[in-house]
């Protein structure tokens, strides 16, 4: 064996480390560097440069060593710690390199990425780039693979170069003219801002028709799966150079929204709000969608004629205030001194309806009681005539959610409501006979989880707009979205899009990432629904909520890495634990931890991100 002296006059035994340096092309043979197990990574490439003879800034490159499939980050570690021996198959390559990113807007862009830090790191600098707070709300999703078909003639996409655009650690971008400086440097960076922070034309029937939908809550959880692990980097994934990602919105807990800022925030979360209910990946019943068709028409028009850029506008009212702006105005609506008079005292409802709870091994079968409705609570009986004792239940509705479940054409008139519970949510449907008992229970359930009786002036008015959707044919759609739309006219386009979000944001289903998990002591395969503020087990096979549970709720939760299984501890000494069908446990303890963390930020510290939070709480394993 070769020794070789050191300057203590110590013998050293040399030896051989094959290297390949990416720069020099794909058919070039590897550098054989003799190196010592003492010396350092970064000993090793001041050694690796000298040997390719070639001047230039060396500085982004770092080893990745393809067996175990990691970077050499650490340069004042030696091969001994690192436990390279001669075998090692090392690579010398570029940290940042070309990625092609998906907008949700559908806008692609190739820009350069980190290859060797965390997702999290990397979203991170995309979001630098293009200027968008928050960065800890989305995350990088491997796009849908499609069926391989004939390509169409003229149909290549449009693709943004920005690779040119310089790299910047600043949290915060220097902005000229309301734009990063990188953007403001030519006239045709500047146009790519603009696309950015604004809205793309509305896509004909043809592309809607070839998108993919998701047709059942399987598919949807099929693509969550694809989300990239945060603690990893794209390497460690799978993901090399000039791959395709898509960027989106993970987590739907949206910080601290301003338009003066959020430009292209703001408009990607619409495109990503506007694509959900397009693609039917979210429901929501007619009288909702001719809000959104209304809206997405005007946002439309309006970004024709006005700058697209969102800029600062006035506080916006709260949710209730957006929709009854929004509701079709009936004629005769106003009300007169003697209707004035006769809605001081509450009129009476009380009916026969039908009533389904889901839970746990029960058949889907409605019961037949007498409800009666007072104050803000609904009672049911066995019958009218036992209606003047004790009911069976008394559900109180304030703060309860009330969502419509409606087919006019199927005679289908379903009220749904997610009534607050110590355990959780319960979810309770109730069967009505024909539109006018719908309308006037489904009004009432809306006043009563307002906190509103039926004194209140809007119960009339409330039935009127409610029967006013269902009167509707299909072939109608388009007055009654232009009716609508009378009502939102006047908007500016910040405040429109804003409007939009607020009742996306209100469908009962929003923000419900779909994961196929078996729960123990369960034989069959049942979906976890993780929202912002709680967890949803639904019954695969009819697709009932089965059991909610609230995040203030838990106590703790942890993985058994070695059998994949999550384990939650509830207050109340509640005990749930399930492993995952369709993606991996990660995939659900990171959505976990990352609405934990969501809940953790706070104005006096929404300046500075704490990643070493996020981490602790998403990373499992990885981040011991």
């Amino acid at each position: 064996k070769l020794l070789q002296r050191t300057n203590t006059g110590e013998g050293v035994p040399l030896w051989d480390l094959s290297v390949t340096v990416e720069d020099l092309g794909p058919d070039a043979l590897p550098i054989t560097v003799s190196v010592t197990s003492d010396l350092h990574v970064g000993g090793v490439i001041l050694k690796l440069v000298e040997k390719t003879q070639i001047k230039r800034d060396w500085s982004d490159h770092a080893f990745w060593w393809e067996q175990k499939q990691c970077w050499l980050l650490r340069t004042a570690w030696t091969l001994e710690k690192y436990e390279i021996h001669a075998d090692a198959k090392l690579l010398f390559m570029q940290q940042h390199k070309p990625l092609y990113v998906c907008l949700p807007s559908g806008v692609t862009l190739r820009l350069r990425a980190c290859f060797s830090s965390s997702v999290f790191k990397a979203v991170m600098g995309i979001c630098r780039m293009l200027n968008i707070r928050h960065p800890e709300e989305l995350s990088l999703l491997r796009p849908i693979e499609h069926k391989k078909k004939k390509k169409d003639k003229g149909s290549a996409e449009e693709v943004y170069d920005l690779t040119e655009v310089p790299l910047s650690s600043d949290s915060k971008p220097c902005l000229y003219n309301g734009m990063p400086a990188h953007f403001a440097d030519s006239p045709q960076m500047e146009s790519v801002y603009k696309m950015l922070s604004g809205i793309q034309p509305p896509p004909s029937p043809e592309t809607l028709a070839k998108l993919y939908r998701p047709a059942s809550v399987v598919d949807k959880a099929h693509i969550h799966s694809r989300w990239l692990d945060s603690s990893r980097c794209l390497l460690q994934q799978g993901i090399q150079e000039n791959d395709k990602v898509c960027l989106r919105f993970k987590y739907f807990a949206f910080y601290e929204i301003d338009p003066k800022y959020d430009a292209v925030r703001l408009t990607q979360l619409y495109e990503q709000a506007r694509w959900a209910i397009l693609l039917e990946d979210i429901d929501c019943t007619e009288e909702e969608m001719m809000l959104f068709g209304a809206l997405q028409y005007h946002i439309s028009k309006v970004s024709l004629s006005e700058p697209q850029t969102p800029v600062s506008s006035a506080a916006m009212d709260d949710l209730d205030s957006a929709l009854q702006f929004l509701e079709v105005k009936m004629e005769g609506e106003s009300s007169s001194a003697s209707e004035i008079l006769d809605n001081l005292t509450a009129p009476d409802l009380n009916d026969y309806l039908k009533i389904f709870r889901p839970k746990k091994l029960t058949l889907n079968k409605y019961k037949q009681f007498w409800f009666k409705f007072q104050d803000t609570s609904i009672s049911y009986f066995k019958s009218k005539e036992e209606s003047i004792g004790e009911p069976i239940q008394q559900i109180n509705l304030k703060g309860c959610e009330v969502a419509p479940d409606v087919n006019v054409a199927a005679q289908k008139f379903l009220i749904r409501l997610l009534v607050p519970a110590p355990e959780g949510m319960n979810e309770i449907y109730l069967r009505c006979e024909n539109e006018q008992q719908y309308a006037q229970w489904m009004a009432a359930c809306r006043l009563g989880s307002k906190g509103k009786t039926l004194a209140d002036n809007s119960y009339q008015s409330e039935i009127q707009s409610i029967r006013s959707f269902l009167k509707y044919k299909t072939k109608q759609l388009t007055p009654r979205i232009l009716d609508a739309y009378q009502n939102v006219a006047q908007l500016s386009f910040t405040d429109a899009i804003l409007r939009y979000l607020q009742i996306w944001q209100a469908l009962p289903d929003f923000g419900i990432s779909y994961m196929v998990v078996r729960f123990k002591g369960s034989r069959k395969d049942e979906v976890l629904g993780i929202a912002p503020n709680r967890l949803i087990r639904i019954d695969l096979s009819v697709g009932d909520v089965v059991k909610t549970w609230r995040y203030n709720n838990m106590k703790q939760w942890n993985v058994n890495w070695d059998i994949r299984q999550v384990a939650i501890e509830f207050e109340g000494n509640i005990n749930i634990a399930f492993s995952c069908v369709t993606t991996d446990c990660k995939v659900v303890h990171e959505f976990i931890g990352g609405y934990i963390f969501m809940s953790t930020r706070s104005r006096e510290k929404s300046n500075t991100l704490n990643e070493e939070l996020f981490h602790k709480l998403t990373g499992g394993h990885e981040a011991l």
